[in-house]
């Protein structure tokens, strides 16, 4: 995966700190690693066939109800990937449930459909703006203090729930 504050060789794709300019191994001219991702999105999207056709072998890559995968399915098709939405045949054996529906695209175009809705994921659910430095913190009652891992907040373990946040641990 490409960090966006790090450096690249367009060549060799070896990784480099920021301060540093000329790759080792190539002698090129690092680059940001967001202007990198720029360039493989745009040169990965010229090299999309647009809308399915009949020989298109197709691959599910989610399910879920219809309304969300129309959403999704949008958010492909801007970007020139071939999808479309089919009924799960699979459905439950009591047919009480509600359908479900699978996103189906172009298997050669899976891995770019994947990173958009990752994308997707990280923006809808504002991911890429939480702070996850605590996110592996442990609360142990035995211990004089915790660390809350979903806001951070430090508190003692006289109490099962963040002050700061209400997560409750008990």
């Amino acid at each position: 995966m490409i960090e966006h504050d790090l450096k690249y060789c367009p060549k060799c794709r070896d990784e480099y700190r920021q301060e540093m300019e000329i790759c080792a191994t190539c002698a090129l001219p690092l680059v940001l690693g967001a202007d990198l991702a720029v360039r493989e999105k745009s040169a990965s999207r010229r090299s999309r066939k647009g809308p399915l056709t009949p020989d298109d072998h197709l691959l599910v890559i989610f399910q879920a109800a219809l309304a969300e995968l129309k959403h999704l399915k949008a958010l492909l098709e801007a970007d020139q990937i071939g999808v479309m939405i089919s009924k799960d045949s699979q459905g439950c054996a009591s047919g009480g449930c509600a359908p479900k529906f699978q996103l189906l695209v172009r298997q050669e175009e899976v891995q770019d459909a994947l990173l958009i809705l990752a994308e997707e994921h990280h923006r809808a659910t504002v991911l890429a703006e939480h702070d996850a430095t605590h996110a592996e913190a442990v609360f142990n009652p035995e211990a004089m203090e915790a660390v809350c891992p979903a806001c951070g907040f430090a508190f003692a373990t006289t109490t099962t729930t963040c002050p700061d946040c209400g997560l409750c641990f008990g």
